[in-house]
């Protein structure tokens, strides 16, 4: 697309914008610092390099399109072309089976700072910042229970695994000179229905209490829910009002993944009473379709009412945004863009509503002003916008993604 072209459109973008009361070029600023927490696990289907299996623990990934990284050179290798394609500079998530583990079998109770080096060295290389996540699933003592488990012995394990993916992140936070992201997820559950819901959930607790005991300065905690799992469908341990109450409680962060909700659930109605609560939050933004799935994230009014409902809170800079999904149905790496480009465009659309003409129709409780205002927003020349945004930072312009990424495929993952 022809850059004159582009700023040209701008150039009325500009002008449409500044007579509703909103400055693009201070927009366009913001959105260059907004970072996303891209997942390396939508390059290998959430296998990593531990076992090489397929996942296991209430999620799976399905499809099977060819090219799927099977090595850290070749993950690492795809990250590094997903960052041609997208304006900004973004962070890495990481989770602990993606450690470099030198051909060895290192268990999770085993795992250490040693063994993710080699990333923390290639993120300063490749200006990125860590973030991470314990790895709970997908594991011979993952079964229904993990830090919920009644064994001891079980429960133990889970809880040494996480006390030392907590160091493991702290270490990245303190080698970055900026806090490492560390979320804890468990699948916890049962597929058929208990009598002891309270039970498990004191013993998550307890476990979590135990897990936090130690300080560590360079990594902020974070605590993610979940609607269900595959052969867990009748009760979840750690639900949403679980870390609610916990993350609530504790002053940790609560981590909003938009694919562990019920699919009739707007996630943005969560917002503003957990931001009363909570420090601040994670989110990990996916799709969901029908079950508690993880689709690739596109432009849709659940993630664009989630943003928005960021902004109008004026608590953008409270919330980590990382993404989480996995399909292996189409180009992963095409996925990756769709998913990201997404992201950032209900970023900037909710960047570029025109919040305080809004908040002053509000509070005169001119609500038709409000509303034909919020409608018309909708419709404004934002993608133009993008456009330049993308232009500036010399990534590729509208769909011109498309042909890079066939490109890559035909040179790279083609050949795996």
């Amino acid at each position: 697309m022809k850059a004159n072209l582009i700023e040209q459109a701008y150039a009325v973008a500009k002008e449409r914008y500044a007579a509703i009361g909103v400055d693009t070029d201070a927009v366009l600023d913001q959105l260059q610092k907004q970072q996303l927490s891209l997942h390396c696990w939508q390059t290998d289907d959430v296998v990593g390099f531990e076992r090489n299996e397929a996942l296991s623990g209430g999620i799976q990934t399905t499809g099977n399109y060819p090219g799927r990284a099977r090595t850290i050179d070749e993950v690492r290798q795809d990250i590094e072309f997903v960052k041609t394609l997208l304006g900004g500079n973004h962070r890495l998530n990481l989770h602990e089976i993606y450690g470099d583990f030198g051909g060895k079998f290192v268990d999770r109770d085993q795992c250490g700072v040693e063994h993710f080096q080699s990333w923390i060295d290639w993120a300063k290389a490749n200006n990125m910042k860590l973030d991470f996540n314990s790895t709970s699933f997908s594991h011979p003592k993952s079964g229904d229970l993990t830090l919920a488990n009644p064994d001891k012995g079980i429960r133990d394990f889970w809880i040494e695994h996480t006390k030392r993916c907590r160091r493991i992140a702290d270490a990245m936070g303190k080698a970055q000179n900026d806090p490492c992201i560390m979320n804890i997820w468990v699948h916890d559950g049962m597929k058929d229905i208990p009598v002891q819901r309270k039970k498990y959930r004191e013993i998550l607790a307890a476990s979590l209490d135990e897990v936090m005991e130690e300080k560590l300065d360079w990594v902020k905690n974070c605590f993610e829910a979940k609607l269900f799992g595959i052969g867990l469908e009748s009760y979840t341990v750690g639900s949403h009002d679980f870390y609610t109450a916990y993350c609530a409680t504790r002053k940790y962060i609560y981590t909003l993944d938009t694919g562990h909700y019920e699919p009739t659930e707007n996630v943005s109605d969560f917002v503003s009473t957990l931001l009363m609560y909570v420090p601040e939050l994670m989110l990990h933004v996916s799709r969901p379709v029908r079950w508690d799935s993880d689709h690739v994230t596109i432009m849709n009014d659940q993630t664009l009412d989630l943003f928005k409902e960021l902004v109008r809170s004026d608590a953008l800079d409270r919330a980590h945004v990382g993404l989480d999904y996995f399909d292996a149905s189409i180009n992963r790496i095409g996925a990756y863009i769709i998913g990201s480009r997404a992201t950032q465009k209900c970023i900037l659309q909710a960047m570029l509503e025109p919040k305080a003409k809004l908040r002053e129709y509000e509070d005169n409780g001119q609500y038709f002003e409000r509303l034909a205002l919020m409608e018309e927003a909708k419709s404004m020349p934002f993608g133009a916008v993008y456009d330049y945004f993308n232009l500036k930072n010399n990534v590729p312009v509208g769909e011109e993604f498309i042909a890079c990424i066939q490109q890559y495929e035909k040179d790279v993952t083609s050949k795996r």
